[in-house]
């Protein structure tokens, strides 16, 4: 069976398949839902969590919060974090050829918007996976809100280019 992102690989073919861009909270959303009426497990292998912490994230992600987990060494808040993104879609489209993984409808970097501009519809786009997509910081005791900080900021500069 040919899945989607086998045969779409320009913004032209996206438009026609009727792909549409979400926030990364509604598609979580989504995904959520789906995992319920699937009745699939959300957080496999997170034991005793199953009436106090499972519940209230599940709440919080329904609602589209922001998550800050906080408690002691061994609460399962690192290995509850390494599963969110198993709620993000399995394959996402990005404009081909951009560093940001530019939304091929809506690209900020000058390069995605420059590829949008000398192509249009026949832009390239690529399928990036769910696991691409996740990445992570841990804070630990000796880091400083300036080295969070410093990531942002060049975080921003690479989208200016």
């Amino acid at each position: 069976m040919k899945k989607i992102h086998d045969s779409i690989d320009t913004v032209g073919a996206l438009k026609k398949s009727g792909w549409n861009s979400v926030s990364v909270k509604e598609e979580v959303r989504n995904n959520l839902i789906k995992k319920f009426q699937n009745g699939e497990p959300l957080f496999p292998g997170i034991k005793g969590y199953e009436n106090t912490v499972i519940p209230q994230l599940q709440h919080a992600l329904l609602a589209k919060h922001d998550i800050i987990l906080l408690g002691l060494r061994g609460q399962a808040k690192t290995k509850i974090l390494r599963q969110l993104y198993l709620l993000l879609d399995q394959y996402l489209p990005v404009r081909k050829d951009t560093e940001t993984n530019d939304n091929p409808f809506n690209p900020v970097s000058k390069r995605g918007k420059r590829l949008i501009k000398e192509h249009g519809d026949k832009a390239p786009v690529s399928w990036l996976h769910r696991s691409e997509r996740y990445g992570e910081k841990l804070a630990t005791p000796d880091t400083a809100v300036s080295d969070l900080i410093g990531i942002l900021i060049l975080l921003k500069q690479q989208l200016k280019r």
